[in-house]
């Protein structure tokens, strides 16, 4: 049984999936973008994202690493020269994968995997989105609701001095309406404490 074997053999053996995974990993660290599969996108994001992650920390040991997955030196050059250089601020996420529709022959699903970082468009359309987008929040009720002061500006004409008052919201005393009067109001005086010496 096959219970959480995840792995997409590709229609291909253990030997012959590595070796098409090293080039296609190869060519994608030396164009920065290249046209494949979907199921072998996937498959290569898999396999090349932990080797850009290790290309962080460039040492002796993690190039040969590095080496032993890609089997090509210009990549492997290349992947610690400026790859690793302009992704190091990047926590993860390095490939982005563009579907492209079917392709002709066998109507397969076709995509682009790119880097990232080395799409210019979309690193320039984040950037003016950023830029022009404000924060906001989504609360329910506004700031101004908010606000219990409201500050009420009047001007005085002789001294042409602005005085600002303060005013809060205070409660108001409840009214209650009597059955018999209609336009007669009573107002609900607050309770009285008991005083100690009473009782």
């Amino acid at each position: 049984m096959r219970h959480g074997n995840t792995v997409n053999h590709l229609g291909r053996t253990s030997p012959h999936r590595k070796a098409m995974l090293a080039n296609i990993a190869t060519s994608l660290l030396l164009h920065k973008r290249i046209e494949t599969t979907v199921a072998k996108a996937k498959e290569l994001k898999k396999y090349v994202e932990p080797l850009i992650t290790r290309s962080k920390d460039d040492s002796t040991h993690s190039r040969r690493i590095v080496f032993s997955y890609l089997k090509n030196k210009e990549a492997v050059i290349e992947l610690y020269r400026e790859i690793a250089l302009k992704v190091a601020n990047r926590p993860g996420g390095y490939t982005r994968i563009l579907r492209i529709g079917n392709r002709m022959g066998d109507n397969s699903d076709m995509c682009i995997i790119e880097l990232v970082d080395y799409n210019e468009n979309m690193l320039a359309a984040t950037t003016k989105k950023a830029d022009v987008k404000e924060k906001s929040t989504r609360r329910r009720r506004s700031a101004a609701k908010k606000k219990e002061v409201v500050t009420d500006a009047t001007i005085i004409e002789n001294t042409g001095v602005e005085e600002v008052k303060k005013v809060t919201k205070a409660k108001t005393p409840r009214v209650k309406k009597t059955a018999d009067s209609t336009d007669t109001t009573k107002v609900k005086a607050p309770k009285k404490k008991k005083d100690e010496s009473a009782e």
